[in-house]
């Protein structure tokens, strides 16, 4: 039998685990972390960095395995999508019993929450269908929180609601008519670009509760360009960028 425990650890910063996540890294036997290739080895090393901080139980074993890339040939992207968390799933599962062949327990590090826009869970679940795997989830500082306590600022009017999107929803189908307060997540292209500017504000934030956090904030028609130019120097020194963004009308 495995017990996976998928521990969200915020967004980078030591500070954001709970107690729960850090006796739960503490009671583990094995941590699997993803290495996404060059340019993206800062995030391994970061959740190195926090296992160093917080692991005072030197029988956990930690160990690093090279994730998969999707399949830039599939043209449906749900099934692209489904096919790269297969061969992940098989990743997991070949490390695993590499491992901990007898059994035992395994923890996840992961960015933000697993509930919020996050595969880890859905991955997890395929272990689950194949083999013995119990499954547990604990709960993290998600970037929303950080992004809008960064800022200073609540994510709802009083009273209303608001939504949580994609960049591509954004592009592909508009502003929604669910609420005047929308949090846009996963954006590789600014899509911010592709609506109506006047009368809205936007609230930036690239990695959002770490020590190179950049905030930017403004009316969208006066500080667009400067947020575009700000995220590719960004993602260029770093290597890799994650943002995040409230916009409001």
């Amino acid at each position: 039998m495995i017990d996976l425990t998928l521990i969200g650890i915020g967004t980078g910063n030591p500070q954001h685990l709970t107690l729960q996540a850090i006796n739960a890294l503490n009671t583990v036997d094995l941590i699997l972390i993803p290495n996404k290739g060059a340019g993206k080895d800062d995030l391994a090393g970061l959740r190195r960095e926090i296992c160093d901080q917080v692991i005072q139980n030197r029988d956990v074993k930690i160990t690093e395995f090279d994730l998969p890339t999707r399949d830039p040939k599939t043209a449906d992207y749900r099934q692209r999508v489904d096919d790269w968390h297969d061969a992940i799933a098989r990743v997991w599962s070949d490390e695993i019993h590499r491992h901990l062949p007898d059994g035992g327990k395994v923890g996840f590090l992961v960015w933000g929450d697993p509930s919020l826009y996050d595969s880890t869970m859905r991955i997890a679940d395929r272990l689950q269908r194949q083999q013995q795997v119990e499954m547990t989830v604990i709960p993290g500082i998600t970037s929303i929180q950080a992004l809008t306590a960064s800022h200073a600022i609540p994510v709802n009017e009083i009273g209303a609601p608001f939504t949580i999107t994609t960049g591509r929803q954004l592009r592909d189908k508009g502003w929604p008519d669910s609420a005047d307060t929308l949090v846009i997540m996963l954006d590789g292209e600014c899509s911010f670009q592709s609506i109506d500017a006047t009368g809205v504000k936007i609230w930036w934030s690239a990695y959002a509760g770490m020590k190179e956090e950049i905030l930017i904030s403004g009316p969208l028609a006066e500080v667009s360009d400067q947020i575009i130019e700000t995220r590719a120097r960004a993602r260029t020194d770093h290597g890799w960028i994650m943002d995040i963004y409230l916009l409001r009308r």
